[in-house]
């Protein structure tokens, strides 16, 4: 039985900045329809690692291969329809509507989304299709980073990649967001990488949580293996975040 190529690999992939580096020759394969978290303090090169993916961010050494080829070589408007890519802050056009932010991606590939299409991407999302007509000023955050995964998922995208999409949401839009966007992984057959700097998030949704930390993975497990202490120094020092928190409002659960 032949073991099946990985959607992603990185291979030695780094990334430095002069005498800076900011990522150190990280290799690991990510499987297709896995979910996978990249979590670590800040700085610790999980974007920039990220960025790579969809050539924002060029390696100085070594090579992401995406379904086999080296990212750098393929063409850039190709390579972003075949990855989705959900932005820190959001990151929709303000000028344009919802529709026009949604449709970006194929548009730049000489497709154009019929209304349809754009309705169909606001009920995937849980928005009402009305809304289509709207500037990004008129709708909330969350609502806004909904359109922000409706437009990375516009181009059917056999890749996800998410950095940090929740974080600038209250906790109770971030929890409900990212229950949907597990759904849709799940549903739509999807591959996700997500950039995360929350370790009980990364728990939560993902299969596998990568651990950087100054520019090295230092980590690859999955989150049962992480809870039963696996993982080394780095990793359980953000494990102990959420599990501290659990404790603390369990104690206080009992005093009651």
């Amino acid at each position: 039985m032949t073991t099946p190529q990985p959607l992603l690999v990185f291979d030695g992939a780094a990334r430095a900045y002069g005498d800076a580096v900011a990522v150190a020759g990280v290799s690991c394969s990510i499987e297709a329809r896995s979910f996978v978290a990249l979590v670590g303090a800040s700085g610790s090169g999980k974007s920039t690692l990220l960025k790579m993916v969809n050539t924002l961010v060029e390696p100085t050494s070594g090579r992401v291969l995406f379904g086999g080829e080296d990212v750098t070589t393929l063409k850039p408007a190709r390579l972003r329809r075949r990855v989705g890519y959900v932005f820190q802050g959001i990151g929709l056009f303000p000028h344009f509507s919802v529709a026009e932010n949604i449709a970006i991606g194929p548009r730049l590939t000489g497709d154009k989304l019929p209304p349809a299409r754009i309705a169909e991407l606001l009920a995937l999302v849980e928005l009402d299709p009305g809304l289509a007509a709207r500037m990004p000023d008129e709708l909330s955050g969350g609502q806004r980073q909904r359109v922000g995964v409706a437009r990375a998922l516009a181009g059917e995208p056999e890749l996800l990649i998410m950095d940090e999409p929740f974080g600038a949401l209250d906790p109770v839009t971030r929890d409900a967001l990212g229950r949907k966007v597990r759904e849709l992984h799940e549903r739509l057959g999807l591959t996700t990488v997500m950039v995360t700097h929350d370790m009980a998030e990364a728990l939560l949704l993902a299969d596998r949580v990568l651990v950087m930390n100054r520019g090295e993975l230092v980590a690859d497990e999955t989150p049962r293996a992480l809870l039963a202490g696996a993982g080394g120094e780095v990793a359980q020092r953000l494990v102990a975040v959420p599990r501290d928190q659990a404790e603390r409002l369990a104690a206080m659960e009992a005093l009651r």
